[in-house]
């Protein structure tokens, strides 16, 4: 492995007004002296825009050489001009088209986020090479949990096959490891998939359940318990991620040469989970206590007539589980924030973001 110092390094973050891109920000302007940051996101309104705009404002607040560009990175000819403007040592991309549902009703956005924009960038680390310049020393990219579709073994491996995705979503997630992988052969660029498992906390994305069941709970509406509350899902609290990120970015996969002479792929994949999937029903329960101790909702609130028990949607999966174990013999970490000790600390944000 390659160790990479970020200190006076110019990074990109795309997706920088996203949950996770924001977060990442936030951290890197904290702990890298120097840094130079320059955060792209569409800004586009599958969610509430003003969170976004928060998001950014939150990141202006702590100073440091971060510059926002608001753009898409499926046009490429933006891409070419940001990338010829600066040598980026390390870029990140975290642009993409979330949610499984809504790659079912709305398609053609996750083609173009999800591959049109992501083979941008990563045409764009292969010309960085060009003239003989140093160019991207390593591109991180995030994948999901979803590319495991139905899998039947338990805890998820990187090892495990992932050819049979359930969601248009899953499978544009999967096909980014696949063009990094030829990428990465064919050019020697470094990188770094991370396959994210369900992340949560605070100024996080509404479309989350988590989220979602929080504002349907404050409205007095019913909230809806896919699989009968029989789903488990592996929550990984967002400071978990961005550590993990982090430590990624500073480590990148070695150029090798293989025992035919030609060179290896220095490309690689890891979960990022909380490795401790968690019933739907008793994540449901913290998560109405934590509002209640923060003053979101009532002490007296009656949550059984709030919720209901429904049948499992289409493109959803039973269970995620992460095994982590790679990540821990390569980075030394392990994401291990208690799921109460998370949804505390978004209710308490979100009191505070809704001024309840």
């Amino acid at each position: 492995m390659k160790t990479i110092d970020l200190k006076n390094k110019t990074v990109l973050v795309t997706g920088a007004a996203g949950f996770i891109g924001a977060s990442l920000c936030r951290e890197l302007l904290k702990r890298e002296p120097g840094i130079t940051l320059i955060g792209v996101d569409s800004m586009n309104d599958y969610y509430d825009v003003s969170l976004k705009e928060y998001r950014l404002k939150e990141l202006q607040k702590l100073g440091g050489d971060f510059r926002f560009i608001k753009a898409n990175i499926a046009d490429k000819t933006f891409m070419q001009e940001l990338f010829a403007q600066h040598d980026f040592a390390v870029v990140v991309n975290l642009a993409a088209q979330a949610g499984v549902r809504y790659s079912i009703t709305n398609p053609d956005i996750y083609i173009e986020s999800n591959l049109i924009g992501f083979y941008n960038v990563l045409e764009c680390c292969r010309h960085s090479y060009d003239g003989g310049r140093q160019g991207v020393e390593h591109l991180v990219y995030a994948s999901s949990s979803s590319v495991y579709g139905s899998n039947a073994e338990i805890p998820y491996s990187t090892d495990d096959k992932t050819d049979s995705p359930v969601s248009l979503y899953a499978a544009t997630k999967k096909s980014n490891e696949l063009l990094a992988h030829a990428y990465a052969k064919l050019y020697q660029i470094p990188c770094t998939g991370l396959r994210f498992f369900t992340v949560y906390g605070p100024a996080g994305r509404p479309d989350m359940a988590y989220f979602g069941f929080t504002n349907k709970l404050r409205r007095g509406e019913t909230i809806e318990i896919f699989n009968y509350g029989n789903c488990r899902r592996d929550f990984t609290f967002v400071d978990d991620i961005v550590e993990g990120v982090i430590r990624v970015m500073r480590g990148a996969p070695e150029r090798q040469i293989g025992a035919d002479g030609l060179p290896l792929p220095p490309a690689q994949v890891y979960n990022i989970g909380n490795s401790h999937p968690e019933n739907l029903l008793d994540f449901v329960d913290i998560l109405q206590q934590e509002l209640i101790a923060a003053g979101v909702l009532p002490e007296d609130y009656d949550f059984e007539s709030h919720k209901r028990l429904v049948p499992m949607q289409a493109g959803d999966v039973p269970v995620t589980f992460a095994d982590t174990t790679p990540l821990q013999r390569d980075y030394g970490f392990c994401p291990s924030t208690p799921l109460r000790d998370g949804l505390r600390a978004f209710a308490q944000w979100y009191k505070q973001f809704y001024q309840i």
